[in-house]
C-alpha cells in the first residue's frame, strides 16, 4: 500500500485563515469542529479542486449512487499514512446527502413541492487535505500518493502565504420569515397526534421553513454565525452558481474509525438561561424530563435496529444514555449507539442501511417519512440530510445537518422543528422549533 505525504504548516486554531486562500475555488469544501473542547471537536478539514465531482441522478437509485462512490473510491487507490500519524482523512469523498436522498433509498410519497432543486447528493473526490489537530495543535497538508508533484508544490506555497483577509459582506432583502402560519403549524400538530392515536406511528420530526432575499458571500455569513453559535459538526460547502450549504450543527449522524461505529442522536431540548440559576434550572428540567427522556430513549432503540443491519451480531450497544450537552443557545439531551461493522459490510452499506438519521424522521421511521412528505408543504433538501466525509482506508464521520441553513438563488433557508409524541402540546413545540435557530437568524439579520 502506497504512503501519503504530510506536510507541516503553521498552526491556526480558526480554520477560516487557511480558507480564505481556497475560498472560490471549485469544490470548495470545510469540515469544522467549531471552537473545539475537551469533550467535543478535534479535527478541521478542508481541500478544493476535487478529482470528480458526483451528483446522483433524479432517476437513479441509492444503492446505485453509493456503488459509484465506491468504485471512484477504489479508483483513487488505497493509502496509509507515515508511521506516527494520526489523522482522520488521507483521500477520499467529501459532500453531503440531502434528506432527500433517503427517496432513492425507500419508496416515498411526493407530495411535498421540489422548490429549491438541489441535487439530492453531491460529492467530490479528493487527493489532498489541509488537516488541522486541536489536540496536538498542528496543521499539515495531507496528499494522496497520486497527487501530481507539481500539485503538491503548488498547495504548499499557496498554504505558506499569509492569511488572506476576505472584504466580503452577505446581507438580507428583509426579515426571516415562515413558510407557515402558527395555524397551519397548530393543525400538522394535530394531525399527527391523530396517527399517534391511530397507531400509525410514535413520532414524527415535523419542521418548518424560514426564509429572506438575501445578496453577498455567503462565506461571509457562515464566518458570522461559526463566531455565533460554534459547534462540533459545523460545515461549509460551495455549490455552483454561488450557492453555499452552511451548517452549524451540534449532532453526530454516523462514525467509523478502525471498523468501530458510533451515531450519537440528540433528542430533547431546552433554552440557555439568561442567569446562571435559570441556566442550571433549565438543564436540571431537561435530565429529570420524562418527556424528553421517552423521545430520546425511541430514537436509541431505532438507531439500535439501524445499525444492526450493517454491524456485527450482538455488537451494537448503548454506552451513553441521556447524557447533557450544553451549545450557546440550548441544553440537549444525547446519547450514544455503537458497534462493529460486520466483515462483509462498509461505510456506504452503513449508509445505505440507516440514512437519514432517526432522530430526524420519527418511528417507525419510514411511516413517520411519509407522514412528514404530507404535512411540510416543501421538501427539506440539505436539512436533515447529512455532511459526510470517507476516506480510502474506509474512516468515516458525518452529520445531521440540522441548524443548517442553504444559500441558492438569491435566497437563504433555514428549518427548525422538532419530535412531536402524544403528549406534545403545540405551542411549546413551536416555540422550541424557533428556540432551535433564533441564534442563527438574529446572526444574519443583524449583518
Amino acid at each position: 500500500m502506497s504512503t501519503c505525504s504530510v506536510h507541516p504548516l503553521p498552526y491556526r486554531a480558526n480554520p477560516a485563515e487557511y480558507f480564505a486562500a481556497i475560498r472560490h475555488a471549485p469544490g470548495a469544501v470545510l469540515l469544522d469542529s467549531g471552537r473545539p473542547t475537551a469533550e467535543r471537536g478535534r479535527y478541521d478539514l478542508l481541500s478544493a479542486w476535487p478529482e470528480a465531482t458526483l451528483a446522483v441522478q433524479s432517476d437513479e437509485s441509492g444503492s446505485e449512487f453509493l456503488q459509484r462512490l465506491r468504485e471512484n473510491l477504489t479508483q483513487l487507490g488505497e493509502a496509509a499514512l507515515p508511521a506516527g500519524y494520526e489523522l482522520p482523512f488521507v483521500g477520499g469523498l467529501i459532500g453531503y446527502l440531502s434528506y432527500d436522498f433517503g427517496r432513492h433509498l425507500e419508496q416515498l410519497p411526493h407530495r411535498a413541492v421540489d422548490d429549491l432543486h438541489l441535487p439530492d447528493a453531491r460529492f467530490g473526490l479528493y487527493a489532498w487535505a489541509l488537516v488541522s489537530d486541536h489536540q496536538a495543535q498542528t496543521s499539515q497538508l495531507v496528499f494522496h500518493p497520486t497527487l501530481a508533484d507539481g500539485e503538491r508544490q503548488r498547495l504548499i506555497k499557496l498554504f505558506s502565504q499569509p492569511a488572506a483577509e476576505i472584504a466580503a459582506d452577505f446581507k438580507l432583502h428583509g426579515p426571516m420569515t415562515p413558510d407557515i402560519s402558527a395555524q397551519t403549524y397548530a393543525q400538522a400538530i394535530a394531525r399527527i397526534h391523530d396517527y399517534i392515536r391511530a397507531g400509525d406511528c410514535y413520532q414524527v420530526n415535523f419542521t418548518q421553513r424560514f426564509r429572506a432575499a438575501c445578496s453577498g458571500d455567503p462565506w461571509a455569513a457562515y464566518c458570522a454565525l461559526r463566531e455565533a453559535c460554534p459547534t462540533p459538526f459545523s460545515g461549509f460547502q460551495s455549490l455552483p452558481d454561488d450557492g453555499a450549504v452552511l451548517s452549524l450543527s451540534p449532532e453526530r449522524f454516523v462514525r467509523i474509525s478502525q471498523r468501530q461505529v458510533e451515531t450519537r442522536p440528540i433528542k430533547g431540548t431546552r433554552p440557555r438561561g439568561l442567569t446562571p440559576e435559570e441556566d442550571a434550572a433549565n438543564a436540571a428540567e431537561l435530565l429529570a424530563s420524562p418527556k424528553d427522556r421517552a423521545e430520546n430513549l425511541m430514537i436509541v432503540d431505532l438507531l439500535r435496529n439501524d445499525l444492526g443491519r450493517t454491524c456485527r451480531t450482538g455488537s451494537v450497544k448503548v454506552p451513553e444514555l441521556f447524557s447533557l450537552e450544553s451549545y450557546p443557545n440550548v441544553h440537549h439531551l444525547v446519547s450514544s449507539v455503537t458497534g462493529e461493522l460486520a466483515d462483509d459490510k462498509d461505510a456506504l452499506d452503513l449508509i445505505a442501511g440507516s440514512f437519514p438519521g432517526g432522530s430526524i424522521t420519527g418511528a417507525p421511521k419510514i411511516r413517520a417519512m411519509q407522514i412528514i412528505d404530507e404535512l411540510e408543504p416543501t421538501r427539506r433538501g440539505l436539512y436533515c440530510g447529512s455532511l459526510v466525509y470517507l476516506d480510502v482506508r474506509g474512516e468515516m464521520d458525518s452529520s445531521i445537518a440540522i441548524r443548517s441553513l442553504l444559500v441558492k438563488d438569491g435566497q437563504v433557508c433555514c428549518w427548525g422543528g422538532g419530535g412531536i409524541v402524544a403528549d406534545s402540546q403545540w405551542q411549546a413545540e413551536y416555540q422550541e422549533s424557533l428556540t432551535k435557530v433564533r441564534v442563527l437568524l438574529q446572526t444574519l439579520e443583524s449583518l
